[in-house]
């Protein structure tokens, strides 16, 4: 195995035929902060236009996936990113955008939870492994945030509006077995066997050619792009707005301190 390090937040590996982009932030449970949002994306490229990468495995560190957007520094912040930034949701569309435009196939290996912002870039990718104690869910509303960083284009796509307003406008989660029952994702197999699962299924891919495997995805993804652009910007923008609301603020303290905040819809 051979190893390339951007950043110690996201990590690139090869194996064979194989790149495995591993995010690594495992203290923060491999949550998405403004910085590691653009790293991911550049490591994703970068496996990409790897001429030994045919097949591309995301995964986190340690016992999750993704938690999300990182929200530990929200509280009392309304922007996107950092103040002397001055980008609205910029990166959050580039983030979802490289997922259906990069060539190359994408397999999720979903070892723990992935919520939010990390429930997102799971599905975007091209097939989804989790194991079956891990959990999966869009809980934006429970921190009195739009479901804007994709989740409102992708679950309807993947399960049809009805059972993804369920899960979108609840913010529930849900295990492996049941995410694989419902079709939002494509395996779920036990934890101790995921990584064999995955790696087989990588290597399958990379064995057949690479051309006809990169040019079927690209032509599968075009209708995905089409219809994820249609809802995308609209989302992001509500996120953004509903970033500056008081629930917001009223559920970012209510998560840090296990008070039960009332709403009031400002």
């Amino acid at each position: 195995m051979t190893s390339d390090t951007p950043s110690p937040a996201v990590r690139l590996e090869t194996e064979g035929k194989v790149s495995i982009v591993t995010l690594n932030r495992p203290h923060r449970r491999n949550a998405i902060d403004f910085d590691t949002n653009y790293l991911l994306a550049a490591t994703l490229k970068q496996a990409d236009v790897d001429p030994a990468t045919r097949v591309i495995v995301l995964t986190g560190e340690g016992v999750g996936f993704c938690a999300g957007g990182d929200v530990k520094n929200m509280v009392g912040s309304t922007s996107f990113g950092p103040a002397d930034r001055p980008y609205v949701y910029t990166p959050g569309r580039d983030l979802i955008k490289a997922f259906l435009r990069l060539e190359k196939p994408i397999i999720a290996m979903v070892n723990g939870a992935a919520a939010g912002l990390g429930a997102t870039i799971a599905l975007m990718s091209d097939i989804v492994v989790m194991a079956d104690e891990a959990i999966i869910g869009d809980v934006h509303v429970k921190v009195g945030l739009a479901a804007g960083d994709g989740g409102a284009a992708i679950w309807p796509l993947l399960i049809g509006p009805s059972r993804a307003k369920e899960f979108l406008l609840t913010g529930r989660m849900l295990r492996g077995e049941e995410a694989e029952r419902i079709g939002l994702i494509s395996a779920s197999v036990p934890l101790s066997g995921l990584r064999q699962h995955v790696m087989e299924l990588a290597e399958e891919m990379a064995a057949l050619p690479p051309y006809a495997v990169m040019a079927t995805k690209s032509a599968i993804n075009r209708a995905l792009e089409v219809a994820v652009t249609n809802v995308l910007d609209t989302s992001l923008a509500y996120e953004h707005l509903s970033m500056a609301t008081k629930d917001h603020q009223r559920a970012l303290e209510a998560r840090a301190t296990g008070v039960p905040a009332e709403y009031d819809g400002r």
